[in-house]
């Protein structure tokens, strides 16, 4: 359920859509949300001094306390 909705905003804001990729590594307490971006769009799914991926950790730390987990987006490059 988390690594669908970033994928589905991550999909939402870049210009290549195709090229958005979202893995998770589940761990015992934790699971850790990867996801890469084509280059040209990093800045997009970043946004201004970081707002946009804060909002994208804000909404999932929300959801994943729904489902009673810990969950860490991570923006690779």
């Amino acid at each position: 359920m988390l690594k669908e909705m970033i994928e589905y905003i991550a999909k939402s804001l870049v210009d290549n859509p195709d090229e958005v990729h979202v893995s998770e590594v589940e761990g015992e307490q934790t699971s850790v949300i990867e996801l890469k971006v084509a280059k040209e769009d990093l800045g997009k799914v970043i946004g201004k001094q970081g707002r946009t991926a804060r909002a994208m950790r804000t909404l999932l730390g929300a959801a994943s306390t729904k489902a009673r987990k810990r969950s860490v987006l991570e923006i690779l490059e």
